[in-house]
C-alpha cells in the first residue's frame, strides 16, 4: 500500500467521504461497507487470516506498514502547509494532551459511561448460569413443540440482544470522550450554524445507548426474576442519555455521512 494508491481509492465516486467518522465499526451489520474506503483499506490490508491474527506476524508487519504511510503523509501535509513539525515543543504537546485526557475522563458522561461498562462486567459476571438455564427452557419448548411458542425466535432476539449490549458497552465511553476533547478546542471558534465533530461524535454514542436500552427491554422480557437489577441498568443508561443530550443538545440533529443522508460528489 503506498499514498498513490490511497489517493486513487479516494477518488473512486462510489465511495461516501467521510462515512467512516461517525460509524459505530460494526461492520458484519453495516450496509454501507461497499461504500466505505476505510472498510475498502482494511480488507486489502488485513482480509486474510494471518494478517488479522495478532499473534501473526504478518498482523504487525502490515500495521507497520499503515503507521509508517500515515507518517509519512502527516509530514508531507505538515510541509505543504508550512509547518515544521520538528520545531513543535513536544513536551508542552504532551502537557496539553494530558490535561485533555484528565478533563476528558472526568467529565460526568464520561464517568457515567465508565461505570456503565463496569457495570456490565458485573452483571454478567453474576448471571453465568442464567443463560444455560435460558437455553434448556427453550430447547424443552422446541421438544414439546407449545403452540402460540417460538423458540427459535425468542433464541434470535436474545442472541442479538445480547450482541448490541456487548458491543456497545465500551464503545459508548469511547465515544463520548472522542466528543468531549474536541469541545475543549471548539469553543472559541464554534459556530450555531456550523456542526461540529464533536455533535457526530456524541450522536455516534446517543445511537449506541438508544440500542443498548432497547437491548437491556429484551432482557428485562427474557428474564424477568433479574428485572430490579436489569431496571437499575436501564435507569443508569437512561440518565446517560439525558446527560449527554444536555451536553451536546445539537447531537441528535448532526448528519451523518452515509448514515443520515448519502452524500454526493461535487
Amino acid at each position: 500500500m503506498d499514498r498513490e494508491h490511497i489517493e486513487k481509492l479516494a477518488e473512486n465516486p462510489n465511495f461516501i467521504p467521510g462515512i467512516y467518522n461517525y460509524c459505530d465499526r460494526w461492520c458484519e451489520r453495516c450496509s454501507f461497507t461497499a461504500r466505505c474506503m476505510s472498510f475498502a483499506l482494511a480488507e486489502e490490508q488485513f482480509g486474510d487470516s494471518q494478517a488479522c491474527d495478532i499473534n501473526h506476524e504478518a498482523f504487525w508487519a502490515r500495521l507497520s506498514e499503515v503507521f509508517q504511510l500515515t507518517l509519512d503523509m502527516l509530514k508531507e501535509t505538515a510541509e505543504a502547509k508550512g509547518i515544521a513539525l520538528d520545531s513543535l515543543d513536544l513536551q508542552a504537546v504532551l502537557d496539553d494532551r494530558k490535561a485533555a485526557e484528565h478533563i476528558t475522563r472526568n467529565h460526568e458522561c464520561c464517568r457515567t459511561a465508565k461505570a456503565y461498562s463496569e457495570m456490565i462486567d458485573d452483571w454478567f459476571d453474576s448471571a453465568k448460569g442464567l443463560f444455560e438455564e435460558k437455553a434448556d427452557v427453550l430447547n424443552l419448548k422446541a421438544r414439546l413443540e407449545l403452540p402460540d411458542s417460538n423458540p427459535q425466535g425468542e433464541a434470535s432476539d436474545l442472541e442479538d440482544a445480547l450482541d448490541i449490549i456487548r458491543w456497545y458497552q465500551h464503545q459508548i465511553y469511547i465515544k463520548l470522550a472522542r466528543a468531549i476533547r474536541p469541545t475543549l478546542e471548539e469553543t472559541s471558534y464554534s459556530s450555531d450554524e456550523i456542526p461540529t465533530d464533536s455533535d457526530g461524535s456524541a450522536k455516534v454514542a446517543l445511537i449506541a445507548i438508544d440500542r443498548s436500552i432497547a437491548a437491556w427491554g429484551q432482557m428485562y422480557k427474557h428474564f424477568p426474576d433479574r428485572k430490579d437489577d436489569i431496571l437499575h441498568v436501564l435507569v443508569h443508561l437512561d440518565r446517560l442519555r439525558r446527560k449527554t443530550e444536555t451536553t451536546f443538545p445539537d447531537a441528535r440533529k448532526f448528519v451523518r455521512p452515509g448514515f443520515d443522508y448519502t452524500a454526493q460528489r461535487v
